[in-house]
């Protein structure tokens, strides 16, 4: 799952708000591409939503308690360890001054309506139970997007990964599954751009999903949306990678090219092995 959606997110980078044409022209799947603006984030290195995933799934596989420091704890760790490009400015410059996680929740005002606790839910959809993964969610979301929106947004990415998981029905009627247990509003169909609000990337990545038969194609949709590509197509190929009846035909040219660093493909395949054997 981490490798699919790091996938997404490094392709997505480089088509996050970039102009129609350019995206339209470039989004082949053959290869990662240089965002024409956003110099600093390299073809095939991810960006923050992979980041903040990671540091979620390290802290479900440590045994350590779920709670909002130790989460805060986690998030602060894995930006520091790791810096990079790709996150908000305005955030990034704040994670720069804050080295604990008890810092971070002091200083942090957590009125965020935007796809930052949605874009890093995925793994906690690995969870048994719904109300599992609906309680592990609102903890992770309130440290930075205590809204409802916010939240609203991460439960239902992380639902989408529960759904695919744990097989509960075709990835067709996912929309459908996560307007029953949330509101009917994730049920309807996206279309056109997409937006930095966290219910516009999940909806755009709930409709690739239950339209795409392959992985590959759930990956050219979502960045074909334009707009806040990235995001998209980090929750879709999170929920993706879990779907029975989703081909996983990422092609061998975005998995070999994906950074691997010291936190790179490597290591993300293997907390990966780890996050599947805990929660399979």
């Amino acid at each position: 799952m981490l490798i699919e959606l790091a996938v997404g997110d490094a392709y997505g980078a480089g088509f996050e708000y970039a102009d129609p044409d350019f995206i339209a022209e470039r989004n082949l799947l053959t290869g990662y591409v240089q965002h024409p603006t956003h110099l600093g984030v390299r073809p095939g290195a991810y960006t923050d939503d992979t980041q903040m995933t990671l540091a979620i799934a390290e802290l479900l596989i440590s045994g350590d308690s779920w709670g909002r420091e130790a989460l805060a704890e986690c998030f602060v760790r894995a930006y520091h360890r790791d810096p990079r490009d790709g996150y908000a400015r305005r955030f990034q410059l704040f994670l720069d001054t804050v080295h604990s996680g008890a810092d971070l929740l002091a200083r942090i005002d957590p009125v965020s309506d935007k796809s930052g606790a949605a874009m890093r839910a995925g793994p906690i959809g690995l969870l048994p139970t719904v109300d599992d993964v609906l309680h592990y969610t609102l903890e992770q979301a309130r440290i930075t997007h205590d809204t409802a929106d916010g939240i609203a947004a991460a439960q239902a990415a992380a639902l989408a990964v529960h759904y695919c998981h744990h097989r509960l029905g075709p990835v067709a009627e996912l929309p459908e599954w996560i307007g029953a247990e949330l509101d009917r509003s994730w049920a309807r169909p996206w279309r056109g751009r997409v937006g930095s609000k966290g219910w516009m990337s999940v909806r755009a990545a709930l409709t690739a999903l239950s339209m795409s038969t392959r992985l590959s194609q759930v990956l050219h949709t979502a960045v074909a949306w334009t707009g806040d590509v990235d995001t998209v197509a980090t929750i879709a190929l999170a929920a993706g990678s879990r779907a029975t009846d989703i081909e996983q035909d990422l092609p061998n040219s975005l998995v070999d090219g994906l950074e691997n660093g010291a936190y790179g493909r490597d290591y993300l395949r293997q907390v990966d092995t780890r996050l599947l054997a805990e929660f399979s």
